[in-house]
């Protein structure tokens, strides 16, 4: 084992490990600490790991045979499932990046105190694409550089909230470990279900399948493929360890502080705190429930005007990151499932455009404070569209004809 050769090969699993930290995930990730208490913690944990098998059949893919999932596809399949399995996979794609535009606009709106309506947050987020292309054009190891200041940001922030709310370690181990779930109905099951969805995302097998062929590797060597994928992998389990990690964060502060918690007890204290946002909560006994937005303006009347702005400045490091990654699989699935070889500014406008266009409606026609139930929809969306990508990564990885050597024998 060298640390030499592992921060060579590092950076691909970084960049893959954004999209289990993009706004959808918090937004999953606080809703189920607030509904369902540390209960749900077994199922984040689960899908974390099963999401790191599939992350490490793609990155094996990509190392074994030089092409991403979309090639491969391209060159198996028949017309028919092809073009189904690209639309599958854009579907997932706009999807996500919804989410992504509407957090950064969201964390974009609290940060203005208001003063930027979500539309106008979501048309700041359209210069994602060219900060992109800048990074990108300066090299893929400081583009990477760049994910790891986001994800810094994002440990250090959400990390704050865990501190000042100090959830019980006690509980957080017996959701961990412990499957169960009393007193649950419909709502927690939805969460559930939405929880896979955010952290298992599709198109991101597409995606890492295709950054793992930024690092040479001589194919005609076994022992040289061998080590590459044992780095890669090593690489995501420490990735993922860390989107694991802030995701824990988010739950559990919602869990300890707003679990069972009623619209009454949030508005005294927001009207005690004297907070601007009162008037989001109604004086009534119906449970609370929260959204990224709502989430922020809890914590800032609970714990201090400090709370809501460093849980803006998170939400907007996922928002600003898991967009970037959202352009770059939509780059490759094209390239791949379309033989498309356009410029990449050409490509990037036109994948950005398709996500942007559906996600400015709903910004303009949604009010910023009633975007729970078009979450809970993507995020649902999501685990409906895993089989798409299930289906060809585990076949191909399991194929003498494509994997020579290295197939996995499923």
């Amino acid at each position: 084992f060298s640390f030499r050769k592992l921060w060579a090969f590092t950076g691909p699993g970084f960049l893959m490990s954004i999209a289990y930290l993009d706004p959808g995930n918090i937004e999953s990730d606080l809703q189920s600490g607030a509904v369902a208490g540390f209960k749900l913690l077994w199922v984040l944990m689960l899908a974390t790991i099963i999401g790191l098998l599939l992350q490490r059949l793609a990155a094996r893919l990509g190392v074994v045979t030089g092409l991403h999932l979309a090639e491969v596809c391209n060159r198996q399949y028949q017309k028919v499932p092809r073009i189904i399995l690209w639309l599958m996979v854009e579907l997932a794609i706009i999807g996500s990046d919804m989410q992504e535009v509407i957090g950064s606009a969201i964390a974009i709106n609290l940060l203005s105190v208001g003063k930027i309506p979500l539309w106008g947050g979501v048309l700041i987020t359209i210069a994602d694409t060219f900060v992109f292309l800048f990074l990108d054009k300066y090299g893929l190891r400081k583009l990477e550089a760049f994910f790891g200041f986001l994800i810094t940001i994002m440990a250090l922030t959400f990390g704050y909230e865990y501190i000042t709310v100090k959830p019980s370690q006690e509980k957080l181990l017996k959701g961990l470990f412990i499957p169960y779930c009393q007193n649950c109905g419909t709502t927690q099951l939805e969460q559930a279900v939405g929880i896979v969805g955010a952290v298992i995302m599709p198109h991101n097998m597409y995606l890492h399948s295709a950054l793992v062929k930024s690092r040479q590797v001589n194919r005609a060597n076994k022992r040289e493929v061998q080590e590459a994928n044992k780095y890669f992998f090593i690489e995501s389990c420490i990735a993922l360890f860390v989107s694991f990690i802030i995701n824990i964060f988010v739950v559990t502060v919602f869990a300890e502080a707003f679990f069972e918690k009623t619209n009454a007890d949030v508005n005294g204290v927001c009207m005690n705190a004297s907070s601007p946002h009162s008037s989001l909560f109604p004086n009534n006994n119906e449970t609370l429930e929260v959204d990224i937005y709502k989430g922020g303006v809890v914590l800032g009347c609970y714990f201090g005007p400090a709370a809501l702005y460093i849980w803006a400045i998170g939400i907007l490091a996922a928002g600003q990151s898991s967009t970037m990654t959202g352009t770059y699989s939509g780059q490759f699935v094209m390239e791949g499932f379309l033989n498309l070889r356009w410029s990449r500014f050409a490509r990037v406008l036109l994948t950005r455009s398709i996500a942007i266009t559906p996600t400015l409606f709903v910004a303009i026609f949604q009010d910023v404070e009633h975007l729970t139930g078009m979450n809970d929809f993507l995020n649902v969306l999501m685990s409906l569209q895993l089989p798409f990508a299930l289906i060809p990564i585990l076949t191909f990885t399991s194929l003498p004809s494509v994997m020579k050597d290295f197939a996995n024998g499923l």
